[in-house]
């Protein structure tokens, strides 16, 4: 693939993570009992990244996304958390990805690594609030995490079959 065309790719699925966590954080979440939960709908583009292209640059796209949606609607404490979630949810999705499509599907990964992001955060908010007793909400955000996750997965399904450009930009990866 022309490097120009890849660079263009790469920072259009950037743009577009920006955007949806930016409007995401405007969304105010209606469950009260599960305050600062989120549905992570940025991630559907961390899937496609993860689906479409090389994980040098997929992983290049996660770290643009999370570093520029801190600076244009964040707090150097919101990127701990950000990267906590983010990386352990990539590399997990990555991960569960190598077993192949017969034994998991984009859903199960997707569901997985909305799960695994809110070990991310949790785990960081353990390190800076120096106590384990943070972990004591993971049952209430697993459920919310994993069920986001499925709803991600189900998205990246359609857009990775039924938009063009996506499926162009997979097989020139290939």
């Amino acid at each position: 693939m022309n490097k120009n065309k890849r660079l263009i790719y790469i920072s259009l699925l950037v743009a577009q993570g920006v955007i949806i966590g930016l409007l995401e954080n405007m969304i105010p979440f209606p469950f009260a009992f599960a305050p600062g939960a989120k549905l992570g709908l940025a991630n559907l583009i961390t899937i496609i990244a993860i689906f479409t292209m090389p994980v040098k640059d997929s992983f290049f796209l996660v770290i643009l996304r999370l570093f520029l949606t801190t600076l244009l609607g964040g707090t150097p404490s919101t990127l701990l958390y950000s990267a906590g979630g983010a990386l352990l949810s990539y590399f997990g999705m990555l991960g569960l990805k190598q077993l192949g499509p017969k034994r998991i599907s984009t859903i199960g990964i997707s569901a997985c690594g909305g799960f695994l992001h809110n070990v991310g955060q949790l785990l960081v908010a353990s390190w800076i609030a120096n106590s384990w007793n943070v972990l004591l909400y993971l049952p209430v955000l697993s459920w919310i995490g994993i069920l986001a996750g499925i709803a991600i997965g189900i998205a990246a399904n359609y857009v990775m079959t039924h938009v063009k450009t996506i499926q162009e930009f997979k097989l020139n990866y290939e």
